[in-house]
């Protein structure tokens, strides 16, 4: 295990919420699956707060560390049953390449690769980066991709890698200020992109306004993606064809309607073993089956942003607002 040398030294002791915004029952039970894959009596563990936007958790190989991003802050933290909450990366993701008219966000979607190295889908810097050193007063990185074209990409905001090294990522224009309309946005879709392992870049999918968190089937041969748009806050799912290349999209299911009682946007997701996703939408997590049938919500009574596994998929790691929560799942059952 490798921390910072600043991370060495802080260790932060977060304060807990007194009354924390989820409900003391969280479990929203709509089909009987449901009760197969969490308890109806499971409860959010509070881990942390205090982040402007936590994101992009994701369990550590090694140790089963969950590291995850606050985007506005710049940093990523780690945290363990051990140690706590501390800063491992920070720079996470603006380092200064892009200053003009730049929100300096840092860091959002984080995987580990085939190679058990960190990648990271950096804002502010608007690319995919490889975590090359994390021992020294700043981490280094290398640059996997960063344009498309010829330009420059929006802001990457979460990625996933195939089996056959691969990674797909999405790039909204979130990193942007002012968006769409940002001066500085030179890609005219917010798209579906493929970064093959010989370097070559592909744009796949056009059609979504905002895509966000995406994920695999566990066959591979669907790839889901999140669109946060409030206008259309929908669930895609692509067929994989056999180069690599994505299918015409299908829409897997729409939560449009939700978004008016619930805070909260489809964003990062997860897929289980058994093929169920665990999205994150309106009013927490919610888990879909295969067949696109909602089989009850996770509420957190905050807006929720992404969820990791634990390393044994016993545990639910949730980012939601200023929050770092796990839930328990069921063994056996996912």
């Amino acid at each position: 295990m490798r921390f910072s040398a600043f991370a060495l030294c802080l260790l932060i002791t977060p304060v807990l919420a007194a009354n924390p915004p989820w409900p003391a029952q969280p479990v929203l039970t709509l089909k009987p699956q449901m009760q197969q894959l969490v308890a109806a009596d499971a409860s959010l563990e509070q881990l942390a707060e205090g982040f402007r936007w936590a994101e992009g958790p994701v369990a550590e190989p090694d140790t089963g560390d969950i590291l995850f991003s606050d985007v506005p802050e710049n940093k990523v933290y780690r945290w363990s049953e051990k140690s706590g909450l501390t800063v491992y990366l920070q720079p996470s993701g603006y380092s200064g390449l892009y200053p003009e008219n730049n929100l300096q966000e840092g860091a959002n979607g984080l995987i580990f690769n085939a190679d058990n190295k960190l990648v990271l889908a950096q804002h502010g810097d608007r690319r995919l980066a490889l975590l090359q050193d994390a021992s020294g007063k700043l981490p280094r990185y290398q640059t996997l991709v960063s344009h498309y074209q010829g330009k420059l990409l929006n802001s990457p905001n979460d990625l996933v890698q195939h089996s056959s090294g691969a990674y797909y990522f999405t790039d909204p224009p979130y990193g942007l200020k002012g968006g769409d309309d940002s001066a500085q946005k030179q890609q005219s879709v917010n798209g579906v992109y493929r970064l093959a392992a010989d370097g070559k870049i592909t744009l796949l999918a056009d059609n979504l306004t905002r895509p966000n968190g995406l994920a695999f089937s566990p066959d591979q041969q669907w790839l889901y993606v999140a669109n946060s748009d409030p206008a259309a806050a929908q669930w895609w799912r692509y067929a994989v064809n056999d180069d690599g290349s994505l299918a015409k999209g299908e829409l897997f299911f729409d939560a449009t309607a939700a978004t008016k009682t619930a805070s909260g946007l489809p964003d990062g997701l997860k897929v289980l073993p058994s093929g169920v996703l665990l999205a994150t939408g309106p009013g927490g997590v919610w888990l879909l089956s295969p067949q696109g049938e909602h089989l009850g919500t996770i509420q957190t009574g905050v807006a929720a942003a992404n969820v990791a596994l634990s390393r044994d998929n016993r545990w639910l790691y949730i980012t939601a607002s200023s929050y770092l929560l796990r839930i328990k799942l069921q063994p056996g059952k996912l």
